[in-house]
Parts: C-alpha cells; sequence; structure tokens
C-alpha cells in the first residue's frame, strides 16, 4: 500500500492539492466523516468544510450571485489557501457533499489530482430525498414545504420558474437527480481506477459507526487506531416559520437591513444562538422536529426509484434491494 507520506507528495505550482475527497452526496454522514478526518493527526483537513470550488456549474450558476459565493474560494489560488498548513506527512482533503451531483466535479477533481482517493457516501432514496429537502428549507434554498409538491416542480424549475427567492444553486433543486447514484458513480469511474474509489453505504454507519470509520482510515493509508470520536450526527428538522426563515436568510446575505425593533429582539431572545455565517436567530425559534412524512409518499418514492435500487445493486455488487427493502414493496 503507498503510505500516506507518498501520497501527501501531490501539488501543483501554486501550491498544495488536496489527496482525497469525499464527495457526497448530503445528508448521508459526510459531515461525521470530515469532523472525524478532521482530528486525526495524519490528516489536515479545512476549517471550511464545504470548499465547493470543483463543483463548477453549480457555483457558478447564474442564480448564485455574490451574497451566496461569499466565503467560498472563487480562485484556484483561495482555494489552495485551505490546505497550505498541511504538513508534508499528512494527507490534505475536502468534503463537498455536492460534488457527486456535479457534472463535471469528477473531471475537475482528476485534472488537479489524477491520484485522489475518492470518497462516496449513498442512502436510500426515498429516506435520502426527505432528509435533503428538510435540509434544503432549513438552509433557505427551499420555500415549498411539501416534498411531494417540490418534485412535482421540477419540470417547472428546470425553466427557471418557481424558484424560491433564495436558491442560490437551482440546480440542486431537482430532486430526483440526486438519486441517480449509478450516473453519479460512472462519472468517476470514468477517471479514477476502482481502488481509488470507496463508495459508503449510510446504513453501514448507523450498524457500526466506528468499524465504518475505520475502514475509512485503511482507504486513506493512515492509522486505522487511532481513537474514533462519537458521533454527533445533524438532525432533520422543519421550519417552523418560512418567512422568518427567510428574513434571517436575507440578514445573513446582506440582502435586507435588520430592523431596530427585531435586532433588539433577537438580542432578548436568542444572545447565545447567533451563529456567524448563517446568522439563524435559534434553533428553537426557527425549527422543531419534522412531522410524519406525507400520507402515501414515501411508498411512492421507493416504488418510483426501485429500478435505480437494483441498478445500484448490480454496480456495486451488493444486494441493497434486500437491504432497503424493496424486495417487500408492494
Amino acid at each position: 500500500m503507498t503510505s500516506s507520506a507518498e501520497r501527501a507528495a501531490g501539488s501543483v505550482e501554486n501550491g498544495r492539492v488536496p489527496d482525497f475527497f469525499i464527495v457526497g452526496s448530503p445528508r448521508t454522514g459526510t459531515t461525521s466523516l470530515y469532523r472525524m478526518l478532521r482530528r486525526h493527526p495524519q490528516v489536515h483537513m479545512p476549517e471550511l468544510k464545504e470548499p465547493r470550488f470543483l463543483e463548477g456549474e453549480l457555483l457558478h450558476h447564474p442564480a448564485a450571485g455574490a451574497p451566496w459565493q461569499a466565503g467560498y474560494p472563487m480562485t484556484l489560488e483561495a482555494y489552495l489557501t485551505l490546505f497550505e498548513d498541511a504538513a508534508p506527512d499528512q494527507l490534505a482533503g475536502e468534503a463537498s457533499p455536492s460534488y457527486l451531483f456535479s457534472r463535471v466535479a469528477a473531471s475537475n477533481i482528476a485534472e488537479l489530482q489524477p491520484k485522489a482517493r475518492i470518497i462516496a457516501t449513498l442512502r436510500e432514496p426515498a429516506s435520502f430525498l426527505r432528509s435533503l429537502h428538510l435540509l434544503y428549507q432549513r438552509v433557505g434554498e427551499e420555500d415549498e414545504k411539501s416534498l411531494r409538491r417540490a418534485i412535482s416542480l421540477e419540470a417547472d424549475r428546470r425553466e427557471g420558474r418557481r424558484l424560491p427567492r433564495g436558491a442560490g444553486r437551482p440546480q440542486m433543486l431537482q430532486y430526483s437527480q440526486h438519486v441517480r447514484y449509478v450516473e453519479q458513480l460512472e462519472r468517476y469511474r470514468a477517471r479514477f481506477p476502482a481502488e481509488q474509489m470507496l463508495v459508503l453505504i449510510y446504513d453501514d454507519f448507523q450498524a457500526d459507526y466506528r468499524g465504518t470509520m475505520r475502514g475509512v482510515l485503511r482507504f486513506l493509508g493512515v492509522d486505522d487506531t487511532h481513537p474514533i470520536p462519537v458521533r454527533k450526527a445533524n438532525q432533520s428538522v422543519s421550519v417552523r416559520s418560512q418567512r422568518m426563515q427567510s428574513m434571517v436568510q436575507s440578514i445573513a446575505a446582506g440582502r435586507r437591513p435588520l430592523p431596530r425593533m427585531a435586532h433588539r429582539a433577537v438580542k432578548t431572545l436568542a444572545p447565545r444562538r447567533m451563529r456567524d455565517r448563517s446568522g439563524q436567530i435559534s434553533e428553537r425559534l426557527l425549527f422543531a422536529q419534522p412531522p410524519p412524512p406525507e400520507d402515501g409518499l414515501m411508498l411512492e418514492l421507493r416504488r418510483r426509484f426501485e429500478p435505480e435500487v437494483v441498478a445500484l445493486s448490480e454496480h456495486l455488487g451488493r444486494d441493497l434491494v434486500s437491504l432497503w427493502g424493496y424486495d417487500e414493496l408492494e
């Protein structure tokens, strides 16, 4: 096995480039992976979890204006500064879950670092889309509270209609495209040999978190006996008030001034819950436990995406049909 020190030698003229990429999908354990690897002494990961620099058409879409791009590297030089503190004997990596969805990220990564190791994480389609929809509501990307309705709007949104005001990357609202897993993996298989790719299933995190994490460390070629921190998973939540959420996102993005009375209310209600970047007033004020799925929706989604699950099972050589209960569909 190639040592971590040898693989860490990858660089370009302008600086150090990453040795590995966690490419997504979102809501599948990428944050836990990032946190675990960031604490490993043989690994360097930047404070910015999702640089997104190589996602290409998503980050640079005309709808992605300055407020969305603020804080993200927009040049190669700025991107490479994220890894300049990596020691020679450390692996450098980053975690941008949008890279699996992007049609050009695989090519961009291969051009930057052809020896990169790729980690992809996948989740049962219906539960994944429900969690993703809740996430997009939470961050202000989605204003449609019904997942069924949001999926039905895909055609309109492809034409630039019915887009939420906060949609910085409108392509990401094409929910059904997120679960085209085989197509996404094939883009990476076309650019990287099998030994440079690791595909993880979300259920494995749930069943054996530490064992799965140690498998990741072995794949990267670093010490797999290093302590694995306790998991702190991101929980799915629903937005209490879409209007309040939109106001907070606008303030955070600099699109709307904070009225004096509102400022006093925020200071009184949630002085310790302000977040540096997102400007979220308070999780308790804005968010609640998600409601049950819409009647019949999960079964509808599972029936719709059954062919994709069958194809993915064949692609990976693993029986995901049984694991995810698709063999029990009525």
